[in-house]
């Protein structure tokens, strides 16, 4: 039985999986930079200022990967259903996730998932320890 339509298919989302995996990767990235950035400033100046506009800039890139992370999942669950298919006329080549937006695939659970908790929580923790050694 050929299943061309199958492999075309899981290899969209493998793609669209990656695309989402290189979002978060490059948000993680600009956040360190912007944040150390900012702590230059702040040691350079001897502002405090530059240092309180970390704790807007982390969350708002930490809730920002959470929405990636969330999509990845979502995009997952999808793949997982697609490999399932045995007959090469069920693809059907859709991509909507809506119906795996539960659990564990939600923006609100993509926050809080354990690759992104830790490092925007060190983050957070090493601004705070700035915070004092510069004041």
């Amino acid at each position: 039985m050929k299943m061309e339509n199958k492999l075309k298919h899981l290899e969209f989302i493998q793609n669209i999986i990656t695309r989402m995996n290189n979002n978060s990767f490059f948000i993680k990235g600009w956040a360190i930079t912007l944040v150390s950035a900012l702590f230059a400033l702040a040691a350079g100046d001897t502002n405090l200022n530059y240092v309180l506009i970390t704790y807007i800039v982390l969350p708002v890139f930490w809730v920002l990967d959470g929405f990636f992370i969330s999509k990845e999942r979502q995009f997952r669950a999808l793949y997982d259903e697609v490999s399932l298919i045995t007959k090469d006329d069920k693809v059907d080549f859709r991509m909507e996730t809506d119906k795996y937006n539960k659990g564990r695939n939600t923006w609100p659970a993509g926050i809080i998932s354990k690759t992104l908790w830790p490092f925007y929580g060190i983050a957070l923790c090493a601004t705070i320890i700035v915070m004092f050694l510069i004041k």
